[in-house]
């Protein structure tokens, strides 16, 4: 699976909640400033290169729907990260999120929860 620009992955990320969209629906739903319509269905044909996107057509229309979903894409990305800028190891990216005060007291709490709840399950 290829690298998305961050461009590219703001145009998925509206498909991905759109389900199914023309060029111009994901115009309408993306913020401002607006990429020229042109610009917009050169980003999609591009996805559509790279896999992520496939399309039907009606008569001069495509509509796009994702081949990538976004959990799938999600997923990849942040095995790649955690192996390129924390060894592999989840430990390492917990540690850096609590050193740069990324985390909560509330999440420290969740995070707390979740581990006993999984240590809970395996010792059953």
């Amino acid at each position: 699976m290829e690298t998305l620009t961050p461009t590219e992955e703001q145009v998925m990320a509206i498909v991905w909640q759109l389900e199914k969209a023309l060029v111009r629906d994901v115009l309408n739903a993306y913020p401002e400033p607006k990429p020229p319509y042109t610009t917009l269905a050169s980003i999609m044909k591009q996805l559509e290169r790279k896999g992520f996107l496939d399309h039907r057509t009606y008569g001069t229309t495509h509509e796009y729907f994702p081949l990538i979903g976004k959990k799938t894409y999600q997923n990849r990305s942040f095995n790649q990260l955690v192996t390129n800028y924390f060894e592999g190891s989840a430990k390492n990216v917990l540690s850096f999120m609590v050193k740069e005060k990324k985390l909560s007291g509330k999440d420290l709490e969740d995070l707390e929860k979740l581990v006993q709840e999984l240590k809970n399950q395996k010792k059953s």
